[in-house]
């Protein structure tokens, strides 16, 4: 009930403040603060913010709460609008007017923030390398060694989500009991529940969707560190890069949802993109290493037709500029964190470009073409 009210409350502060800044912007090394700057001179067509409004107005664009745009560590255009919005944990809190400093569900980019905890974990000796055997990291479920195949698990098969495991999270909505990351969030010991999944299929040759392999993965960060997820993220990712204040819901048992529960501003959320980038820097300090950005961001299996999947984060390619013939464009290689209700982090480093985007389309079975359509007739189709 009081993160509750204390959400309500942002929100009410929210809705009395300015609620759009379409002014392009500079963005300092280590942003503090955020300046006005030329659209044109960042490399963009000048009616970037009317291509954005006119989609808005057909209602080709719906349900989004905030969007920031950078290239070049410019921000080339940041916006924010009102709507309905729901809280991890919680449910709906209401019609919300977004600004700059409103935290947002992040729901499954916050997979994609755990890949990068683990990497700074990795590096301080906090937790396995990604060879490690899986089931020895947790010898409080010892008995579970027993069971056909599990020692065959490693730490790169749930950082990579090819665990083998019988779970099944994308065919049921999350409101189903059924739904495994339900289950799991229902069980009396949520990392009993995951480790105890029968093996369906051989290790490391499939992926399946899976917050469970997230979970674990958060469970050793906290078991490393002697700290929560949510304290080990603030003090060595959130707060080195900037960050206002975050959230990152927990369950009725006190563990984290760790695969959906963080919340940040739409403004962080870029920074994070900012920062990968940069390499894994933060003006000259090294947050996150460069190694272990260059491996999440490396194709390991195919998720679909179109999306591929490194360490916790997605890898695909898009094509943009003007079509000659029966050519495409140009294709460029993306990384994207992606998250339920329409959730996305893009970043293209060809074009040194982040966006950064936040939406309400919780449940809804067209959720996808709002980000789709911002990222490719709005933002790539204004790339020159």
């Amino acid at each position: 009930l009081k993160r509750r009210q204390m959400l309500l409350g942002m929100g009410a502060v929210a809705m009395s403040s300015s609620a759009m800044s379409s002014s392009p912007m500079t963005l300092s090394a280590h942003p503090t603060a955020w300046f006005p700057s030329d659209v044109a001179n960042a490399g963009f067509a000048a009616d970037l913010a009317a291509r954005l409004d006119k989609a808005i107005a057909e209602k080709r664009i719906w349900n989004v709460h905030g969007l920031v745009v950078l290239q070049n560590e410019k921000l080339v255009i940041e916006r924010y609008f009102e709507g309905q919005d729901r809280a991890r944990g919680i449910g709906d809190i209401g019609r919300i007017k977004f600004t700059a400093d409103t935290l947002h569900d992040l729901r499954s980019c916050s997979k994609s923030i755990v890949a990068l905890l683990y990497g700074i974990a990795l590096q301080q000796g906090k937790v396995p390398a990604p060879e490690a055997p899986l089931l020895s990291m947790f010898p409080e479920y010892a008995d579970l060694a027993a069971r056909d195949g599990h020692t065959r698990l490693t730490i790169h098969h749930a950082l990579s989500m090819t665990m083998g495991t019988d779970w099944d999270e994308s065919s049921l909505p999350y409101g189903n009991p059924r739904n495994s990351e339900t289950a799991m969030d229902n069980a009396s010991d949520r990392y009993r529940y995951i480790l105890e999944r029968p093996i369906i299929e051989a290790p490391g040759t499939r992926w399946t969707y899976c917050g469970g392999a997230t979970a674990l993965l958060a469970r050793l960060i906290a078991k490393g560190s002697g700290q929560s997820l949510h304290q080990f993220a603030r003090e060595n990712l959130f707060e080195p890069l900037g960050m206002g204040p975050t959230e990152w819901a927990s369950g009725p048992d006190g563990e984290p949802f760790a695969a959906s529960g963080a919340r940040m501003s739409v403004r962080d959320l870029a920074r994070i993109g900012l920062m990968l980038l940069r390499g894994g820097k933060a003006e000259d300090r090294q947050i996150v290493p460069a190694e272990w950005i260059a491996r999440c961001t490396t194709p390991i299996v195919s998720a679909d037709e179109l999306r591929r999947f490194g360490y916790q984060w997605f890898v695909l390619d898009v094509a943009f500029g003007t079509p000659k013939g029966w050519a495409v464009g140009r294709l460029e290689r993306m990384w994207m964190a992606q998250g339920e209700g329409g959730q996305r982090l893009f970043v293209i480093p060809a074009l040194q470009l982040v966006i950064a985007l936040t939406a309400g389309n919780y449940g809804a079975d067209d959720q996808w073409i709002p980000p789709t359509r911002v990222l490719r007739e709005i933002v790539l189709a204004s790339v020159p």
